[in-house]
């Protein structure tokens, strides 16, 4: 899920001239030979780790070249000095930040004095890194129409396969201290570069124009590619360092910015400052854009189901209520009927109550679904029945108010549901046996509602099905999200992933409960999917499959498709699909039809597996 969010907003901007104080007490920064005041330029302030030695001072008659000019949210414009020194981990641009509108033009040769400050997008707690900015500036226009300093051009060969450093253990692993080695890490090549112009050329979208006017480009073509035109996060220790974050500096009225899909490519001059902000690192402010080629990226369809496959389906609907409107029913309804072909089984995430965001108390979703599987009909799908369980209110995360919670639509004639009293928000379901066979104790059920694993989390939907006239067990999760956690860029490497402790502990209950349904029957058909929120190679993952309990069907597809989600020009894993060994080796699909478009009816792709139960 998508969370809002303000580009470029600043609260305040943070010195932190005590910070690289303590940091050069601790031996983490070498104590620099400060310049004279009047001597002192860009690659002096820089200096060659992420804090600037001048963090705190002030500064006056830095002489540079404009190469960027922002005019909305966070205002200032970017200078480079154009008599470089020869030491490659010292950035030769940086940042003036004016609060108020600038007045200087790209071409402008100007001496700013300010005082140097270390500014962190999103506030230092975020674990993100900082900007070396000059605030509260005093400018000076030497002359005007002068020729910027020419662009670094980002490359395959330029830009480093490793992503980042290892942090120092003393300082909590930040890297804030350790010396650049650009040519070894592509985080230092970035940081190396902060503030300076750089350019890209004819280079490849990995992740399609947001609603922030923003897409994601790779200088790596051949880093770990998809055959739609992504890249895939295929491990913690592989981040895809070719990606890199456009954005404009050019007003829309002007040159509007690029809607781009996946696999598009952004051809000719892409040049500016590069800039870093909390929402995608290290990004490259264009002051020139590049002219878009589509290649024209179309939605998957698969198969339908032959009449003794039963065909199960996960999908992400991204906080759907009724307030929604009718194209994005109608959108999603599509999704489900031509392009999943109309599953026996659809476990819905991300279903809000009748009155979505308002909180008022409302729990029931009954108005949400009917209107959801009104539009299927209407798209010529069949009329699914439905089984879910409402929250307690304000308990299972998500958008306040909104109360979101799994949902089973089902086809009633392909498949038929076994009702059993007593399934309630509070309520854990069990296992029992009848007739030799695995049974829930109650149905729709949830599995261990009270645990501190679900707290603030949505906890998992049971639903026992027959599909000609076999039990068939399917789970429907939605684990908690990734809120909290670090981006890959930040300060603190390896990133610690805060969020992975809960699905870690998600994912135990649920591997129990399954392990519960085979001790009662050894080879019972269960089911386990939805939005697990981690990939097939995390921890929770890996706790979710313990014992052979469950395999993940993203291991059956080759690496370069195993996604479901984009993010951030990472094509990676969210939703899942997991089977006990008794269902074989069925035929599974992940149908890519919204995380790889600017125009999604969900940030999620949906997937379907056809079993023979």
């Amino acid at each position: 899920m998508t969370s809002p969010r303000h580009k470029h907003s600043r609260k305040k901007t943070l010195g932190v001239g005590a910070l690289a104080a303590a940091a050069v007490a601790a031996g983490l920064v070498a104590v620099p030979q400060l310049a004279s005041a009047s001597e002192v330029r860009i690659h002096d302030i820089q200096g060659s780790t992420r804090l600037s030695p001048y963090a705190g001072q002030a500064v006056s008659s830095i002489p540079g070249i404009v190469t960027g000019v922002r005019t909305s949210g966070t205002k200032g414009f970017w200078i480079q000095d154009d008599t470089p020194d020869d030491d490659p981990a010292t950035s030769e641009g940086i940042f003036v930040f004016t609060s108020s509108t600038p007045t200087v033009a790209v071409g402008d040769s100007v001496q700013v004095s300010g005082t140097v400050t270390e500014y962190y997008p999103g506030g230092k707690t975020a674990g993100g890194q900082s900007v070396t900015e000059i605030s509260k500036p005093t400018v000076t226009v030497v002359s005007s129409g002068n020729a910027v300093p020419a662009a670094v051009v980002l490359t395959a060969k330029s830009v480093p396969d490793d992503y980042t450093p290892q942090g120092d253990p003393a300082a909590d692993n930040s890297i804030e201290g350790v010396t650049l080695q650009p040519k070894k890490y592509a985080l230092d090549f970035y940081e190396s570069l902060e503030g300076m112009n750089v350019r890209v050329a004819d280079t490849r979208v990995v992740g399609a124009t947001d609603a922030y006017a923003e897409l994601w480009v790779t200088t790596k073509p051949k880093q770990n590619p998809t055959k739609r035109g992504g890249t895939v996060y295929s491990s913690y220790e592989d981040q895809n360092s070719g990606r890199l974050q456009i954005q404009s500096l050019i007003p829309t009225a002007t040159q509007a910015f690029p809607t781009a899909n996946v696999g598009d490519v952004l051809t000719g001059t892409t040049e500016g400052p590069l800039d870093f902000n909390q929402f995608g690192g290290y990004t490259l402010a264009a002051r020139t854009l590049g002219t878009l080629q589509d290649k024209g990226l179309t939605a998957e369809t698969t198969r339908k189901q032959k009449s003794r496959e039963l065909a199960i389906a996960t999908y992400n609907v991204e906080n759907l209520d009724p307030s929604d409107g009718d194209a994005k029913f109608a959108r999603l309804a599509e999704g489900v009927v031509a392009n999943l072909a109309s599953p026996d089984i659809v476990a819905l995430e991300e279903i809000q109550d009748n009155n979505g965001a308002t909180d008022d108390g409302t729990v029931a979703a009954d108005k949400t679904v009917q209107k959801f599987i009104d539009a299927i009909v209407a798209a010529g799908g069949p009329a699914y029945d439905w089984r879910s369980i409402d929250p307690a209110n304000d308990t299972d995360g998500g958008e306040p108010g909104g109360n979101i919670r799994q949902v089973f639509l089902f086809n009633p004639e392909r498949v038929s549901f076994t009702d059993r009293a007593g399934g309630d928000a509070t309520t854990a379901v069990g296992v029992q046996k009848i007739g030799g066979k695995a049974a829930l104790t109650v149905s729709p059920g949830r599995i261990a509602p009270a645990d501190e694993a679900w707290t603030t989390s949505r906890k998992p939907l049971v639903g026992e099905f027959s599909f000609r006239g076999k039990p068939v067990v399917v789970v429907a999760n939605h684990f908690d999200s990734k809120g909290g956690d670090y981006a890959l860029t930040s300060r603190y490497q390896p990133v610690p992933r805060s969020s992975e402790v809960q699905r870690i502990k998600q994912a135990t209950l649920v591997n129990a409960f399954v392990k519960e349904v085979q001790a009662v029957q050894k080879d019972a058909d269960v089911v386990v999917l939805g939005d697990i929120n981690d990939s097939e190679f995390s921890p929770a993952g890996k706790t979710l499959t313990a014992g052979h309990a469950l395999k993940d069907l993203y291991f059956s597809l080759k690496p370069s498709e195993r996604y479901s989600y984009v993010y951030q020009g990472n094509s990676q894993v969210l939703d899942h699909i997991l089977i006990s060994p008794s269902l074989g080796n069925p035929d599974y699909d992940v149908v890519h039809v919204n995380a790889e478009f600017a125009d999604q009816a969900s940030d999620h792709d949906p997937q379907v597996v056809r079993l023979r139960p």
